[in-house]
């Protein structure tokens, strides 16, 4: 957004900076009618604003409301400031209007240009504004929604006097901000309490369709104000620290206003089943449950080490690839806006027991082995030639990979897999396809590989997955090619987050690609997930900023996944840039959708372009049912599955729930024992997992 809004300066004004004829004005005047028009000067009029006696003072850029008719109309501040544009055209003059009734600082190019359009404004309510050192009398402003501005005035007096004036103004909005946010929580809490005392029975009730829609969608739109209020907040908290930027962690923010009552029933677990239309459909809320419907079966004893998984016995995978459901169903719709109306933003759903009709039919952990559908592209990065040439190999292998995890569109949740949970399954890849992507020819599109029955030429991947905690809950997989000597080990702990009309789900952990063959390993991080319009049809977007690192070569990479702004703009955007940290010289940098089209531009000028869609998906390799453990994902949830796909909720309802009461007998027998769980794949190392026999 500052390269936009700086962009607009592309012609006119001087390159050098000159003295700021910053003014009073009244916000509603022509200019004949400002301070200097009347014939005070730029400078006493600052003088006059920054003292005492009958001019304004500092003091009036604080509303406040006059003796007659409402409140008093606040003096604008303008003048001419320099603006860093871009590299090319440096600082620029132009001419800055701060609007204080709008909280709104714009800038034109001189004064003669401004009853025309802004060339960009910012709003400053909840903005940061500091001083810099950067260059001489020099401030910076940060707007809540990412935008900056470089400024320069003409001496220390005069900055010190803007930067005085804007953070009175941010000051005021944000306060105001916070006192409309108080009205309209009380008027949102009549509207429930309302809504609660209707009768049970009777035409009208207390879970009329409608009435549900109104408190659910009003609950939410509450949450999201005050999400955007503790965003706002949290900038001017931390208006000496302009250069934080929130982590991975951060990414999931919850308001922290006063909560409900029924909200508090709902962490508390006192609020048992939530009625529906449908009448056999609950949320049950289990105050001591798993993380969402994390059940636990009777597993094998732990001593029994891990199981020999003969590669004879996979066959390629036949399951359905897509989820074909359209969306919420109109008697489910009721159990969704029940549950809405009862949330917090920002609220853990760890004791949360999601409703079996929102499951994606598969377990989390083959999602995750869903992620390596173009393992041809993984296998190529060991054919680079150079670490810059496998760094970018990695990081086209990253952008890649997103598409294929997603059975299409639509969002839906596969299973949280439960302790001891394992996947495995194996991949074949035709030798003559693994080239650095970057030489390689171009091959005609085609979604399905080309299949080789000669062992001997091709390469075998294989991959393991195992729920190695259930608080917090962990999952980590391991995927290996002796041939060319490269392996991933990743551990992944998801959290999930209530945010209003959506769902968010953090990914917290990371994974190392090591080279063997070059001695490099690459660290790497996983972005946010989100679930957007969960009342309608819900999709899933991905968001927040990833990076893959090499110690050994000094290369590195930011990958940033966009999620879609409130009004307008593309969805799926994704942008990276890959680095070599000694010379600090940028190798490549990308940008387009991560389910799309994607466009890679080399330091060297070349350019390539990759469509997620049409590159082949090589089909995993999978035992059939018969030979599974108990434990086996597929295995362990097959009639979960089975009534799933024909179409019986109830049934699976039912599966579901005889797992969830044997995870709890099995969870109090090793809590009566105090024997801790032992993974069979997974060491814990640190904060981390590793594979227990890795190459």
């Amino acid at each position: 957004m500052e390269r936009a809004a700086q962009g607009a300066d592309g012609g006119g004004g001087s390159n050098s900076s000159s003295r700021s004829s910053s003014r009073a004005t009244s916000a509603g005047s022509s200019p004949s009618c400002s301070l200097a028009g009347r014939g005070v000067s730029s400078r006493s009029a600052a003088a006059g604003l920054g003292g005492g006696g009958s001019r304004s003072s500092p003091g009036s850029v604080a509303a406040s409301p006059s003796g007659g008719g409402g409140r008093r109309r606040e003096p604008a501040l303008e003048g001419v400031l320099s603006k860093y544009t871009n590299l090319l055209q440096g600082w620029q003059n132009r001419y800055f209007v701060l609007d204080f009734e709008a909280g709104i600082l714009q800038y034109f190019v001189n004064e003669q240009s401004k009853h025309q359009k802004p060339r960009g404004a910012l709003s400053l309510s909840g903005a940061i504004v500091s001083l810099s050192d950067e260059a001489p009398h020099m401030l910076v402003v940060y707007s809540a929604n990412g935008e900056m501005y470089k400024l320069r005035a003409a001496d220390a007096k005069e900055k010190q006097f803007w930067v005085t004036q804007l953070r009175a103004c941010a000051k005021y909005h944000m306060e105001t901000n916070s006192k409309m946010m108080n009205q309209v929580e009380g008027q949102q809490k009549n509207l429930v309490h309302a809504i609660e005392s209707l009768p049970g029975s009777g035409p009208l009730t207390a879970l009329d369709q409608d009435l549900l829609l109104l408190k659910a969608t009003s609950a939410a739109t509450l949450s999201c104000l005050g999400e955007c209020l503790s965003l706002l907040q949290q900038s001017v908290h931390h208006v000496s620290q302009p250069s934080h930027k929130p982590g991975a962690s951060e990414n999931i923010l919850g308001w922290h206003g006063p909560k409900s009552h029924s909200t508090e029933q709902l962490k508390n677990g006192t609020l048992g089943s939530l009625p529906s239309a449908s009448a056999n459909i609950t949320w049950a809320i289990l105050p001591n449950s798993a993380e969402d419907e994390q059940t636990l079966q009777p597993e094998p004893e732990p001593n029994l080490g891990p199981e020999l998984v003969l590669s004879e016995d996979e066959k390629s995978d036949t399951e359905d690839k897509e989820e074909t459901e359209l969306g919420v169903m109109e008697d489910q719709r009721s159990v969704i806006l029940h549950l809405i109306s009862q949330l917090k933003l920002g609220m853990d759903l760890t004791k949360v027991v999601l409703p079996t009709f929102i499951l994606e039919k598969r377990s989390l952990l083959e999602m995750y082995a869903d992620f390596m559908a173009h393992p041809d592209l993984l296998l190529a990065i060991t054919a680079g030639a150079t670490p810059e040439e496998r760094v970018i190999c990695f990081v086209e292998y990253y952008l890649t990979a997103f598409h294929e995890g997603r059975k299409g569109a639509l969002a839906k949740k596969p299973y949280n897999p439960i302790i001891g949970e394992t996947f495995h399954c194996s991949w074949e890849v035709p030798k003559d396809r693994v080239k650095p992507k970057r030489t390689a020819p171009h091959s005609p599109a085609s979604h399905e590989h080309p299949m080789t029955d000669d062992p001997s030429k091709s390469y075998k991947l294989r991959f393991v997955a195992e729920q190695v905690s259930h608080h917090p809950p962990i999952s980590c997989f391991y995927c290996e090619c002796k041939e060319k000597r490269l392996c991933v080990n990743t551990h992944v702990w998801t959290k999930s987050k209530f945010m209003g009309m959506s769902v968010g789900v953090s990914m917290i952990g990371e994974g190392v690609l090591r080279l063997l063959e070059h001695g490099e390993e690459y660290v790497f991080t996983l972005p946010s997930a989100y679930a957007r319009s969960i009342l309608t049809i819900p999709w899933v977007e991905l968001g927040g900023k990833v990076s893959i690192s090499c110690a050994k070569t000094g290369y590195s990479a930011t990958v940033t996944f966009h999620t879609k702004p409130f009004y307008g703009g593309k969805v799926h955007r994704v942008t990276a840039e890959v680095k070599h940290n000694p010379t600090n010289t940028i190798v490549c940098k990308a940008h387009g959708e991560w389910n799309g089209t994607l466009e890679f531009t080399y330091n060297n000028g070349e350019t390539k372009v990759i469509d997620t869609t049409t590159l082949p998906v090589y089909p995993k390799k999978i035992r059939p049912l018969e030979k599974q453990g108990p434990m086996e994902s597929r295995n362990l949830w097959r009639e979960v599955t089975r009534y799933l796909r024909l179409g019986d909720v109830d049934a699976a309802t039912e599966q579901k729930r005889c797992l969830e009461e044997k995870q709890r007998v099995e969870e109090r027998k090793r809590e009566n024992l105090r024997t801790p769980w032992q993974p069979k794949y997974f060491i814990q190392e640190g904060d981390g997992w590793v594979y227990f026999n890795p190459l």
